[in-house]
């Protein structure tokens, strides 16, 4: 029982203070051998022994449906972004208007959900780059963000998986991602502080450069009215 507390104190220790393993999602090998509906079904099945441990009745017209919509929420909605088939196709154009400065993307809306507590982060995810000669549909960058918050996640790593694809495919070091998040693991319970906010930024290329990086952070400071 002592060994068990200490483990169980080091492992609530380690998720409050949001380490991550690597820049990588941590999957098995064997992550995609069984298909998403038999996925569905055997969380539904563990979905059921959590409520029923609980204590909640599953016969209530309220709750018997319950572990079949979180099985499917979770396959097929906030945890997507696990399964490389929906990896968002980002094709690449010529940059014939030879448009040489920096391009931002602010503003966008991010869903996931933080791996320590399976408690959902939302925020506001802010990308640029500076085009080598080639530029990728502005609709891309959003879901690139998408598909890897789209998963359980931690801040850091989501920042980093983000300017690494976007590098990858405008073959361009020259990409910088600020993410402004709240965590509800820690807006909701533990210190339940409701007012603070996870900031993490990643600057590749000419972003590392003083002046550059300050010409992003003051676009994504602007007030964008209709």
């Amino acid at each position: 029982m002592k060994l068990e507390k200490l483990l169980t104190e080091s492992l609530d220790e380690m998720g409050d203070q949001h380490q991550g393993s690597s820049k990588e999602t941590p999957l098995r090998p064997d992550a995609f051998d069984i298909s998403n509906t038999e996925k569905v079904l055997q969380i539904e099945e563990k979905i059921q022994e959590v409520l029923h441990i609980l204590g909640m009745d599953l016969t209530d017209d309220s709750l018997k449906g319950t572990p079949r919509r979180v099985a499917k929420m979770f396959v097929n909605e906030i945890f997507r972004g696990l399964h490389p088939d929906n990896k968002p196709k980002s094709s690449t154009f010529e940059n014939k208007y030879k448009y040489g400065e920096m391009l931002v993307e602010k503003n966008i809306t991010l869903y996931s959900t933080c791996e320590h507590h399976l408690l959902p982060i939302v925020g506001k995810a802010h990308l640029a780059y500076i085009s080598n000669g080639t530029v990728v549909g502005l609709s891309k960058m959003n879901r690139i963000v998408d598909y890897f918050a789209k998963r359980p996640q931690v801040q850091e790593r989501l920042t980093l998986q983000v300017v690494e694809e976007l590098q990858k495919i405008l073959n361009t070091e020259n990409v910088a991602c600020v993410i402004d998040a709240k965590h509800l693991c820690v807006n909701s319970r533990g210190i339940s502080d409701i007012s603070s906010s996870t900031v993490t930024s990643e600057f590749g290329g000419r972003f590392k450069e003083k002046e550059v990086k300050r010409e992003f952070l003051d676009y994504i400071k602007l007030e964008t009215e209709f």
